[in-house]
């Protein structure tokens, strides 16, 4: 087969990357997992790298339009593939919208809560509690931002909602999630979108990069230029030819620029007040 074939199969491939197909990818099993919560899914998955550390940490915040599309082990694999890079990895499970007990405000207090949980961890597991940046997917990246802007803490979006008020005039399936998330349209709880949506909260105070597929169509960037021209300490990265879930394979496209990102974010030491909150 010629260069030129290949590189047409490649892409149709990259092209169909689904979320299934992200799940089958490769991936060990937690060095621990650890509850910071009674319901089943209040837990978080820890994986570290070889060493003594104390190693920088990933926070990682699963999307699936907050609801049952999608929970931790959608992200095993980035988890793992960054543990190879040296980061401690944070896999946060949460009550989706879906769940008993989800919704509003559970589903974004236990993202919370899930994160902060790290000084529980801290206590037993070399982790770098100056060195946290927190990473999320797709409804996971807007958790990501949401709970950075709160604790000031940095943050990497994959593929995020960073706008919950632009992405309810779409029709796409998730829509109905972010609705159920939530409680209502924008227009029946305007206080609770803008308590949540990254993009009512600017400026949010912390380093932020934006990653985006250039083929995105579940959570397409043009629908946020807005944010990303108003967004302060922001760099905003689009990864050619890549698609919603291509984005989250350590063999696709964006894997250079999610290293890169996570490696720089966590080089500074972030101050005593900045460190994630403790559980309460």
């Amino acid at each position: 087969m010629t260069a030129a074939a290949l590189l047409l199969v490649a892409t149709a491939a990259m092209a169909q990357t689904k979320a299934a197909d992200i799940v089958k990818l490769p991936s060990r099993p937690p060095d621990a997992r650890i509850a910071y919560g009674a319901a089943p899914q209040q837990f978080a998955e820890l994986r570290l790298p070889a060493g003594r550390g104390p190693f920088p940490v990933v926070a990682l915040l699963h999307g699936g339009c907050w609801i049952q599309y999608a929970d931790a082990g959608y992200l095993g694999h980035l988890a793992t593939e960054l543990t190879r890079e040296g980061f401690a990895t944070w896999n946060v499970e949460y009550r989706r919208a879906s769940d008993p007990g989800g919704g509003w405000p559970n589903t974004f207090d236990d993202a919370e809560h899930g994160v902060a949980a790290l000084h529980d961890a801290a206590a037993k597991f070399p982790l770098d509690m100056a060195r946290v940046v927190l990473m999320g997917h797709s409804a996971g990246g807007q958790l990501a931002l949401y709970i950075g802007a709160r604790h000031q803490l940095p943050a990497i979006s994959i593929a995020g909602v960073v706008d919950l008020r632009a992405f309810a005039t779409t029709t796409n399936d998730c829509v109905e999630g972010e609705f159920l998330a939530l409680g209502g349209r924008p227009d029946e709880h305007p206080e609770r979108y803008k308590q949540v949506s990254p993009a009512e909260m600017l400026p949010l105070g912390i380093p932020q990069v934006l990653i985006w597929g250039e083929k995105d169509t579940i959570v397409p960037q043009s629908l946020f230029r807005d944010y990303v021209e108003r967004a302060d300490h922001a760099e905003s990265v689009t990864v050619p030819g890549a698609n919603h879930h291509d984005l989250c394979a350590a063999t696709g496209p964006a894997w250079t620029a999610i290293v890169a990102a996570a490696s720089r974010l966590t080089n500074q030491k972030i101050p005593a007040s900045r460190k994630p909150p403790a559980n309460k």
